[in-house]
């Protein structure tokens, strides 16, 4: 099939872009990478009145490391955080989760906000922002900037709490402490594609005992979050085999699973229990 008919917009600031996505009503949509919404308005999923191409835009943030945090624009392609210089845990964790987002081409179009505004509950950076605590930046002209705290971000399946005229701007991910240990996992029924569930654990290590323990599971459930309760069990205790294994029983117990035409609840709930500790493991490599 072939997108409806729609005017197409190419702001070169965002104060434009803004403009564009007010004077819109609702019924525009952004296009960064278009990894996403180029297929939906193909199948005429999304058929937006207006496109606005925000590729142009010449004050966009791009890729910051500075004052302890990671700041990420709108136009910061995957491949982008794929190239990042893993001498941190956090850029080391970053690289290492881009590796998993899609094929090459989608890599080298798709943008870090540009997923975040799509809200599969299986994106890697969904996953990401949650268990880092990340900042998002929204801007619209009525209300100017606003900060929202990455576990409010995400409200329903393929929905944010982000308004219709306003845009992600920038992603604000604060440093990890030197030495933080981590473990992602994820499975798909091929590479490249969406995970079925993916998984991540993150912790310091403070008298060889867990500290500051985060643990976030994403494609299980309609929104990807931390699993609060999973971490209580872990925390202030020594990483070992039996209490990884003790924190992956209790994740698959405490998730409440989608069923798709990819897998049925008993089957994420499995794969949970799996990928949990999977990432656990490795955090000790």
């Amino acid at each position: 099939m072939k997108p409806a008919a729609f005017s197409y917009q190419a702001p070169t600031t965002i104060d434009e872009a803004l403009a564009l996505l007010a004077d819109a009503g609702g019924d525009a949509r952004i296009l960064a990478g278009g990894q996403s919404l180029v297929p939906a308005m193909a199948f005429r999923l999304a058929q937006p009145a207006m496109l606005v191409d925000i590729n142009g835009l010449s004050d966009a943030p791009r890729l910051a490391e500075e004052d302890g945090r990671l700041e990420i624009g709108p136009l910061v392609r995957h491949q982008d955080i794929r190239r990042l210089t893993p001498r941190r845990p956090l850029t080391a964790m970053l690289s290492t989760m881009a590796q998993h987002v899609g094929p090459w081409p989608v890599r080298s179009r798709g943008t870090f906000c540009g997923s975040l505004a799509h809200a599969d509950p299986a994106s890697e950076w969904a996953l990401a922002v949650v268990a880092l605590d990340a900042n998002l930046t929204l801007e619209s002209t009525a209300d100017g900037p606003r900060s929202v705290p990455a576990g409010d971000f995400f409200s329903a399946m393929m929905a944010t709490s982000a308004r219709e005229d306003e845009m992600l701007t920038a992603v604000t991910i604060p440093d990890l402490a030197a030495g933080t240990r981590w473990g992602f996992a994820e499975i798909g029924r091929r590479t490249g594609d969406f995970a079925i569930v993916l998984a991540l654990a993150i912790y310091e290590m403070k008298g060889g005992r867990m500290s500051r323990v985060r643990i976030a599971v994403g494609g299980a459930e309609a929104v990807p979050r931390r699993l609060v309760d999973v971490e209580t069990v872990l925390e202030g205790t020594a990483p070992s085999k039996p209490r990884f294994l003790q924190a992956a029983e209790y994740a698959a117990d405490v998730v409440d699973p989608l069923e798709d035409g990819y897998a049925d609840a008993l089957y994420r709930r499995d794969l949970v229990r799996a990928l949990v500790l999977r990432a656990l493991q490795q955090s000790t490599r």
